[in-house]
């Protein structure tokens, strides 16, 4: 795989756990539910799961397209746009985040 290709992988992979931590919070979760959190319980053991290894991931990715003095640079910076990104989302558009559900937007609705 090219560089370029890691690199957007880690990308990705950055703003998804980022969104995936975000989600584990109640507030966030009711933003992306519109609704309140007691009707569905909200798996914030899988969520926070899913956005340690996506950020791990991005890690190892970013590890990949470059060498580590530099991957580990890119990989902070990676992680303060996707926290900005998904900041940005949950304020202009937090159903948004509903397609980063793992089991599907439909089930979140429920």
């Amino acid at each position: 795989m090219s560089e370029s290709l890691w690199l957007i992988a880690a990308n990705v992979l950055s703003f998804s756990g980022m969104a995936w931590l975000a989600l584990a919070m109640e507030v966030h979760w009711e933003q992306v539910r519109r609704g309140p959190a007691a009707e569905a319980r909200r798996p914030c053991r899988l969520l926070r799961g899913l956005g340690v290894a996506a950020l791990l991931f991005s890690l190892l990715a970013c590890l990949q397209a470059d060498r580590p003095s530099m991957a580990v640079l890119v990989w902070m910076m990676l992680l303060a746009g996707g926290a900005v990104a998904v900041a940005m989302t949950l304020a202009r558009r937090p159903g948004l985040l509903v397609l980063l559900w793992p089991f599907g937007p439909a089930m979140l609705r429920k």
